[in-house]
């Protein structure tokens, strides 16, 4: 990529973990978490510069060694388990403009709990949205296995079951259901403007990316944590990097 469109990837990384303690520096196939998102964004050829963002600073150190970037240390007050991540995003893209020099165009998230996106996913979204000035920006998706138009998601009204999904009663036949995607967390790519502006990442024009689909990712608990490692030693489930 050309320095024409500058992307700053992110990978967020705080220190307190509640789901799996030490989360983002525990081993996954032999590895620091956080080792395998460092990885891949180094990789990206789309990626102008990747920085960690983390208030630990035992995790900026194994960053560090893995071959992360940690220009900064995150305030504490973005680090509280009620944080969100949008402040986060923000404050990353404020701060590494003011310490570059320089004005980027967009930011990749990249979170260490979904560790298998490839970097030709990053690329790509990145391409897309280069390309797209209508696009606010490109969401890393999945095909579920469940089309909540057609398995009937439903929902408890005074005691009788209602259609979540409005008119998801019209279809007949699996074959007419529009296609639908699932939000797996793997990578998100905003313009500029749209985290500058927007007190929401939802809001704007979004495009689609579809990525690897992983079971039990995002890793958010222990019992996800040994099933996802389980897969990657028996081979199952291949690291990208």
């Amino acid at each position: 990529m050309t320095t024409s469109f500058r992307v700053l990837g992110l990978i967020p990384a705080r220190g307190g973990s509640k789901g799996v303690p030490r989360k983002n520096i525990r081993p996954l196939a032999g590895k620091p978490l956080i080792a395998h998102t460092i990885s891949v964004a180094r990789a990206a050829a789309s990626l102008t510069r990747t920085v960690v963002s983390t208030d630990d600073a035992e995790i900026a150190r194994v960053a560090r060694e893995c071959g992360g970037d940690v220009p900064f240390m995150r305030p504490d007050d973005l680090a509280s388990d009620t944080a969100a991540m949008w402040p986060v995003v923000r404050h990353a893209l404020v701060t590494m403009e003011a310490l570059d020099g320089v004005r980027y165009d967009a930011l990749a998230l990249l979170d260490p709990t979904n560790p298998f996106r490839a970097p030709s996913e990053i690329d790509a979204a990145v391409a897309t949205l280069a390309s797209d000035p209508a696009a606010d920006g490109v969401i890393g998706v999945v095909e579920p296995d469940a089309n909540p138009l057609w398995h009937s998601v439903v929902e408890d009204i005074d005691g009788y079951l209602a259609d979540l999904v409005p008119n998801a009663g019209q279809y007949v036949r699996r074959q007419d259901v529009p296609a639908v995607y699932s939000i797996n967390g793997a990578l998100y790519v905003w313009r500029r403007e749209c985290i500058l502006q927007q007190q929401n990442w939802r809001h704007g024009k979004l495009r689609r990316q579809l990525v690897a689909d992983v079971p039990f990712t995002p890793i958010d608990s222990e019992a996800q944590f040994r099933a996802v490692d389980a897969l990657v030693q028996a081979g199952i489930v291949p690291l990208p990097a």
